[in-house]
């Protein structure tokens, strides 16, 4: 390594940018661990290979060519994350069928401070959180690689044509084809536009503590007024999603009633309004235990979507969520 840079030196400015590497890497990947895999991959490869680092770019140019292809290699496998409704048809309630699928299938949530580096503009707060939510990652996940990493670079970061085509080592005109055969690929996968968390939002605010009281509750016509009529409701890893509220509510009110009694606690996952799903206990101390990540999707002042994550192992460590709520 080379002189002039100590190791503390070093390591200071790779750390810089480990928050958005991260969120690229999880925008390529669909996959909040994986991501961090791969951020620590180009760490370590950035720090191997420093002294071939002769600062003709960048050092963030720079990281962001070596993240670029350690998610190529990661891709090459060919498995492509998805939610529920990227694999079946929406089930009637009446037919709905547990079907569990392996984790590798599933686009994974991701919390809001570990891909969104902070920044002053509430502008460029927006946007970014608006790159992350789930319908948006959902949708780069049909795209090729390389188209995706384009779309990424030219549409969410703002990279020049030119900057893009020196990190793929390619040319301006490759770029602009790929970038325009990714936006009609996003096009046809309808990543409808949700509104992302804003906590100084009124609006947003009431019909949250709204979803709250009437999901505590287990107060089925409060949470019909609160959702579209053709909202969803998915729980990876099982592929079974349901649309419509009536189906909704009628799963609510027969295998979901286990979760009358429950407690949510707010949190934000992927740029939008998310909860942390606590179940009674069975011990029966009156404390509660963890059941999902909820994440909610909203769509003109309704809840559009509810994505369940149950696998909880996973996600309540991941947002620094309470093993346990005591009884209160």
């Amino acid at each position: 390594m080379s002189d002039v840079v100590t190791t503390q030196d070093l390591d200071s400015r790779l750390e810089k940018h480990r928050t958005e590497l991260t969120g690229y890497c999880y925008r390529m990947l669909g996959s909040a661990f994986e991501a961090d895999d791969a951020v620590q991959d180009t760490m370590v490869r950035a720090w191997r290979n420093f002294d071939k680092f002769e600062g003709r770019s960048s050092l963030r140019s720079w990281l962001y060519r070596i993240a670029t292809n350690v998610c190529l290699d990661m891709l090459n496998a060919g498995n492509r994350r998805a939610r529920p409704m990227d694999l079946t048809a929406a089930t009637p309630v009446a037919q709905a069928a547990l079907n569990s699928r392996p984790e590798v299938t599933w686009l994974e949530p991701v919390p809001d401070g570990r891909v969104l580096p902070s920044v002053a503009d509430p502008a460029e707060t927006a946007v970014a959180r608006e790159s992350v939510r789930l319908a948006f990652v959902a949708a780069l996940q049909h795209l090729p690689p390389k188209q995706r990493a384009v779309l990424i670079l030219r549409e969410v970061l703002a990279w020049k044509a030119s900057e893009v085509a020196e990190l793929l080592e390619t040319t301006v005109a490759s770029v602009n084809s790929a970038l325009q055969r990714a936006r009609a690929t996003i096009a046809e996968h309808g990543s409808q536009e949700t509104d992302t968390a804003n906590p100084l939002d009124e609006e947003q605010q009431k019909l949250l503590e709204r979803y709250v009281a009437a999901f505590e509750g287990y107060d089925m016509t409060a949470l019909t007024a609160l959702l579209h009529e053709d909202a969803t409701l998915s729980m990876p890893p099982y592929d079974l999603w349901l649309r419509g509220h009536d189906d909704i509510v009628g799963w609510m009110l027969g295998v979901g009633e286990v979760c009358r009694g429950s407690k949510l606690v707010p949190v934000v996952a992927n740029g939008t309004p998310a909860f942390a799903h606590y179940h009674p206990s069975q011990s029966g101390d009156g404390s509660f235990e963890p059941w999902a990540l909820m994440v909610i999707e909203i769509v003109e002042g309704k809840v559009s979507g509810i994505t369940s994550f149950l696998d909880t192992k996973r996600w309540f460590p991941l947002f620094d969520l309470p093993a346990r709520l005591e009884k209160e």
